[in-house]
């Protein structure tokens, strides 16, 4: 079980690292009239933020538990990122982005897996 506690949070780290360093690099525009679509409706600081979250998240799952420093940051970090996607499952739903939701659903998901392995049975 530590071996796929491990493996989702290195997969959650990667895709959130990724996306949170796309928020906060590139303009709103820019995300918006991609894939992204979602951020016409928050402000410019507001998009950065979440990217910066996500960054800081992605960090939090991976980097305590490699240093054996802080262990009770990995956990603490898949819950907000588990909060993170269910304000992002919202989001979607009232946008009407089916596709969406579904992907924001299983990251909520993976996130629980580590959160609850992490504070349980599986802790450092």
């Amino acid at each position: 079980m530590n071996v796929a506690l491990w493996i989702v949070a290195g997969v959650l780290a990667f895709l959130f690292a990724a996306s949170g360093l796309m928020k906060v690099s590139k303009p709103k525009a820019e995300l918006a009239a991609g894939n992204m679509a979602w951020a016409e409706d928050f402000s410019s600081g507001a998009v950065k933020a979440i990217g910066a979250i996500e960054v800081l998240a992605a960090i939090g799952l991976v980097l305590p538990a490699l240093l054996d420093i802080a262990t009770v940051l990995v956990p603490l970090a898949a819950t907000g990122l588990a909060v993170t996607m269910a304000g992002a499952a919202v989001v979607h739903a009232r946008r009407k982005e089916g596709s969406s939701i579904v992907v924001n659903i299983v990251l909520l998901a993976l996130a629980v897996f580590v959160a609850w392995g992490r504070f349980g049975p599986h802790s450092f």
